[in-house]
């Protein structure tokens, strides 16, 4: 049954119903973060190969320059977030737990910290090819946390054919405020990356969907759609995790997306508002992404807000700034439900980095795991219709290998909710990250 008919609003089946905590920065304006004395610029912020650095300790680089080129049809560039020096290529800490290779700049404190321009372009003149990889030399990927490639993205593959883009500003995560003010402050930047995605992925129409917390953005956007009707903006249910791809395919438009599939096998191309707004405003001045909007928010923050953060900016800095208060927190990169801790202060902001939320000892307080009680609550939340009950007990028994063939553990985007809803305090999602890493290590092992 379409549930689109069933409760006569745009959704999806299950899904959970957390607080929201947003109103500690959603009707701020969006302002800019100073510069931080030094950033750290991971070469990995793309799925797919890093891109190789051009720099060398000691060069002096200005903000905007191309400092790593793409190596491979995955890999994208990196800019200069900063004008300063190099101080070296040294392995740190990253958003990924792990060390990894990044360009250390040291700022130059009395530059006006201006980007260098680039060749302006004529949009409307540029052949698709041309768009695509004029997407591809901002070193643009995801904003809205997967860092997939967007020029790779915008390439249909050979034998589809896509009718219609969808423009996801859901934010469906706790806290998350970013996407928000985007739509709100950058309405004429946001059209005009629609219209670049449509036209590189040559699609009829568009539908822009956003959850229906937020009228304001309704109203605001509404009156910049143009007239043909080719772009059209929907309210879908506040409800997590209404920003999924599939359950945001689903709500707005009735339709599954099967297991396993891509949203180009039906006909559509599914991108992050920001990810539209700043190809928008960047690729008219040929420039590259240096820097995003950020929410920095939650516990024991005296300045919480949205603010333009420089792309390794590292996280010390912005606790500084905005003046954590308190004496122990939890620091998670994203919202609370699919976001990451991170594991070092030196941690910097990467291209995917939506928030930073600090959680107090409070929040982030454990209780004890308790035995499974079979109330089937995970069963009602999970939104992909999985059986995370029984795939944790698979975990527990390290029955990895079952978990995957049989039990569809691939099919899990870790949103969450499962975890949420348990009473016995089990960590679901967790099992179920470890378990597809455990796998991935198993086929590598065994060919």
């Amino acid at each position: 049954m379409n549930l689109l008919k069933l409760f006569g609003r745009k959704t999806f089946p299950k899904g959970i119903h957390p607080a929201e905590y947003k109103e500690q920065t959603s009707a701020k304006p969006t302002r800019r973060l100073p510069f931080a004395p030094q950033v750290i610029v991971p070469l990995s912020q793309n799925i797919g190969k890093p891109p190789i650095a051009v720099v060398h300790k000691g060069q002096s680089v200005e903000r905007g320059e191309v400092i790593a080129v793409a190596d491979g049809p995955l890999s994208v560039p990196l800019h200069a977030p900063v004008t300063g020096t190099v101080k070296g290529i040294e392995l740190m800490p990253t958003p990924s737990g792990a060390k990894q290779d990044c360009i250390v700049i040291t700022t130059q404190p009395s530059s006006s910290q201006i980007p260098i321009q680039g060749e302006a372009r004529d949009i409307e003149a540029m052949s698709r090819e041309e768009l695509i990889q004029a997407v591809k030399d901002t070193g643009m990927v995801g904003l809205g946390g997967a860092s997939f490639p967007t020029h790779f993205k915008m390439t249909v593959p050979a034998g589809k054919k896509v009718h219609t883009v969808i423009v996801n500003g859901c934010e469906c995560e706790p806290f998350m405020t970013t996407d928000h003010r985007v739509m709100l402050e950058n309405v004429r930047n946001l059209i005009l990356g629609i219209r670049i995605a449509m036209k590189c992925v040559d699609a009829d129409k568009a539908i822009i969907g956003v959850e229906d917390n937020k009228p304001d953005v309704l109203a605001a956007i509404r009156p910049h759609l143009p007239k043909d009707g080719g772009i059209t903006i929907e309210a879908v249910e506040t409800k997590y995790p209404q920003g999924a791809e599939k359950m945001l395919i689903y709500s707005l438009l009735g339709v599954e997306l099967p297991s396993g599939r891509l949203p180009a096998d039906i006909g559509l191309a599914v991108f992050n508002v920001a990810t539209l707004a700043e190809i928008g405003r960047l690729l008219p001045h040929g420039q590259g992404l240096i820097e995003r909007v950020i929410t920095i928010t939650g516990d024991d923050l005296e300045k919480p807000g949205n603010y333009i953060v420089p792309i390794g900016t590292p996280l010390r800095y912005i606790l500084q700034y905005a003046n954590f208060t308190g004496h122990q927190a939890e620091l998670i990169l994203g919202g609370p439900m699919m976001g990451k801790a991170a594991a070092s202060l030196d941690t910097p902001v990467t291209k995917g980095t939506g928030t930073v939320l600090v959680l107090d000892e409070r929040a982030t307080k454990n209780g004890d795991i308790l035995p499974c009680i079979k109330c089937a609550k995970c069963l009602q939340a999970c939104p992909i219709n999985l059986n995370p009950c029984e795939l944790g007990q698979l975990a527990a028994k390290r029955r990895y290998d079952v978990m995957e063939e049989q039990y569809h553990l691939n099919d899990c985007f870790e949103c969450g909710c499962c975890s949420y809803v348990c009473p016995s305090n089990i960590p679901l999602v967790q099992y179920f990250r470890i378990a597809k890493v455990l796998n991935r290590e198993r086929r590598l092992n065994h060919g």
